[in-house]
């Protein structure tokens, strides 16, 4: 059986070694290489310029939004607890990993007697937060929460903010809900230029029947 070759004429030949050799020669001259070398060469001797840190003796900072471990914040003026016991961060929780427990206190107030989240259930996923009427549950900074227990719990003394430490606690404007200046990013939802639409058609209509009432209130 005979074989059959398709000659591409189009095809360029194979170069010659003296041929590869000029052709390696331009691309070393050009000014692409030296140009490239130069930013590598700068940014290696670059002070300050890495990308690894000395981890766990230096920390990643993070922002206020970050959804780390939670933390039950207090009134700064008062000092007392901000959480009012509603229990709507434990109803709305979706992994089901906060619980607590209130009473009514001595002046006849509901008072949170036990908070606990388990941190090995929670997604993080900051419902609890935004749900939150007086931002008293927040997600705090601290995002090392490894345990040898997959159920390991944050109790409410854990995540309570120390009224020694009170001067240092960060008022969040809600973690885990929109910027301040997000409204600027937020587009018009569909439904807004249906409702617009619809307004600008009852205009003139309303125009239309305010002067027919006073072409009547004339003929009489």
């Amino acid at each position: 059986m005979k074989k059959y070759y398709v000659v591409d004429e189009k095809r360029k030949l194979i170069l010659t070694p003296y041929e590869k050799f000029i052709r390696s020669v331009k691309r070393c001259l050009n000014t692409d290489l030296i140009s490239g070398l130069a930013f590598i060469i700068n940014e290696t001797f670059k002070r300050g310029n890495t990308a690894t840190i000395k981890y766990p003796m230096e920390k990643i900072k993070l922002d206020n939004r970050y959804r780390a471990v939670h933390r039950l914040q207090r009134f700064i003026e008062s000092e007392t607890e901000r959480c009012i016991g509603c229990g709507l961060c434990e109803k709305i929780c979706i992994s089901n990993c906060i619980r607590m427990e209130t009473k009514l206190g001595e002046d006849g107030r509901k008072l949170v007697s036990n908070y606990s989240i388990n941190l090995g259930r929670c997604i993080y996923c900051g419902f609890c937060a935004e749900v939150c009427p007086e931002l008293a549950i927040v997600h705090g900074v601290e995002y090392e929460n490894a345990a040898e227990q997959r159920a390991y719990f944050a109790h409410k003394k854990d995540i309570l903010t120390p009224i020694d430490d009170l001067i240092n606690q960060v008022e969040f404007e809600g973690s885990g809900s929109l910027r301040a200046d997000a409204d600027e990013f937020v587009k018009q939802t569909p439904n807004y230029y249906d409702v617009m639409k619809e307004r600008e058609a009852l205009i003139p209509n309303s125009n239309s029947s305010e002067e027919k009432t006073n072409k009547e209130a004339k003929d009489v």
